[in-house]
């Protein structure tokens, strides 16, 4: 049996179709009985792609003799692939044809060329790779949107340079205006997050790719610098943060806004530190004032939450609730000596309609039995101390102390100015320093205690410990739940 092999990852004009690539590998099979496996939006840097691994199995099942293809770069881009693959038909002497590269796998010639043909492709595969990432970095040097979708409030343009060139640029719409509203409220004294967010859902104001407003959404606009217009004060705010890589300060010109670049490694799914940062200015000009930017920047960093390890003291599986409807957490209040259970994606922000009827104590009973079925065959188990709570408490009074600090440098002078950035440094070495000393607590975080444990008699707080450290999140539906572990 043949088998004839096409892939393409995306339609364009002057790359062969499926079907052509069919039609032409079929003029090799002329007389044979052929099965075609095909891949239509998978690229070729993998062997990831379900009709092919299908070909795979075929062919060491021994049901495939000759393996036919348009092109070389159709059925593998890597040679450490296609060598790994190589070994598999050698080994079951199954031939390999590629129409468009003119080669044989049944001759040495053509086995060859194979080598050859593979080494140049993954060459200029590289070569390519490279040069895109060196124009992205030119083209974030040059202040130029580099690429991705545009914030919210902005579209995607170009504007037009001194020299005549046109570059890529945010251009303002009208979505601006609430971005300028979610800054003006999010700064005004008793305003949350979540009552700006509850306020635009009220309203039905669209929250572009999102169902609804919520905190996070809100968050993210006004933490992005692509609003900003950048002073020399915006420029101070981010040397306290401990970014290093600042333009000088003639480039802060109050109108532009900026960019900080290496925010987030999404290869390891963290925030890059503050000194592996730099920040960028922008071609496009900023739109909201800097010293509105920078109040809702102190009070961003006033009401942050250390780790959100769930602060609620109403039950110890604070922070764990969701609603297993809209994903959105629940929440426990109190009114008259009595505990209720309510979705925020209801109660803040009007897109979910879920209502519980478990009561908490159901809920804390049915959770803390499954964590003792769990634990029930172990030999030993561990018990949380508390200096890792004391330890995150320390870093949220420094950083508050830090954003105090921050907001006494806009109005002070030239003596108090130097006062406070010595109090800055020494208090940004005890925040490393607190960071550290977590970072080595969570490795030791718990203690042994063989056949000691007995979750019922540990007390609020390390059963809140316990249960984060085992459980991802709680789905609460109308009248059940499920746990989902992190075990």
């Amino acid at each position: 049996m043949t088998a004839i092999y096409a892939r393409q990852s995306v339609d364009k004009k002057d790359s062969l179709s499926i079907e052509g690539q069919i039609e032409l590998c079929r003029s090799e099979c002329i007389g044979d009985a052929f099965m075609i496996y095909k891949d239509k939006g998978f690229s070729g840097k993998n062997t990831h792609r379900p009709s092919f691994e299908k070909m795979i199995d075929s062919v060491k099942a021994g049901r495939i003799q000759k393996v036919v293809v348009y092109r070389m770069d159709r059925f593998s881009r890597s040679i450490a692939d296609f060598g790994r693959i190589w070994e598999i038909f050698q080994s079951k002497d199954v031939e390999f044809v590629s129409i468009n590269e003119k080669f044989d796998t049944s001759t040495p010639m053509g086995r060859a060329m194979l080598y050859i043909i593979m080494v140049f492709a993954q060459l200029e595969r590289e070569t390519i790779a490279e040069r895109i990432r060196d124009n992205y970095q030119q083209r974030i040097l040059r202040g130029e949107w580099a690429g991705g979708s545009a914030p919210f409030g902005f579209d995607l343009g170009r504007v037009t340079e001194e020299t005549g060139k046109k570059s890529p640029a945010l251009i303002p719409n009208r979505q601006c205006e609430i971005v300028k509203r979610i800054f003006e409220t999010y700064a005004l004294p008793g305003t949350s997050l979540s009552t700006v967010a509850k306020e635009l859902n009220e309203e039905a104001i669209p929250c572009g790719k999102r169902p609804a407003w919520d905190s996070v959404s809100v968050s993210r606009i006004l933490h992005n610098t692509a609003y900003v217009q950048s002073t020399t004060a915006v420029r101070d705010y981010f040397a306290s943060q401990g970014i290093r890589g600042l333009p000088p300060e003639e480039a802060f010109d109050g109108t532009s806004a900026c960019r900080i670049e290496g925010r987030r490694d999404r290869a390891k799914s963290r925030y890059t530190q503050p000194e592996e940062q730099r920040v960028i200015i922008l071609n496009h000009k900023g739109v909201i004032p800097a010293d509105l930017w920078l109040n809702c920047q102190y009070k961003l960093c006033h009401n942050r939450q250390i780790q959100n390890t769930g602060k609620g003291k109403h039950t110890w599986l604070s922070g764990l609730l969701k609603c297993a409807s809209c994903g959105y957490s629940a929440k426990v209040s109190v009114s008259k000596g009595r505990k209720y259970l309510s979705c925020t994606g209801r109660s803040n922000y009007r897109i979910c309609s879920q209502s519980f009827r478990l009561s908490i104590i159901e809920i804390e009973h049915a959770v803390s039995e499954e964590v003792k079925a769990l634990f029930s065959g172990c030999a030993g188990t561990e018990q949380p101390g508390d200096t890792g709570q004391r330890l995150r408490e320390d870093l949220s009074a420094v950083e508050t102390k830090i954003c105090r600090l921050i907001g006494a440098l806009a109005e002070g002078n030239s003596v108090s100015v130097k006062y406070i950035n010595a109090e800055l440094l020494r208090l940004d070495q005890q925040k490393q320093s607190l960071r550290e000393q977590i970072k080595q607590l969570e490795r030791l975080e718990f203690k042994k205690e063989p056949a000691k444990f007995d979750f019922e008699k540990l007390q609020f707080e390390e059963k809140k410990a316990v249960a984060f450290r085992i459980i991802e999140k709680i789905l609460l539906s109308s009248d059940s739940l499920e746990v989902i572990w992190k075990l």
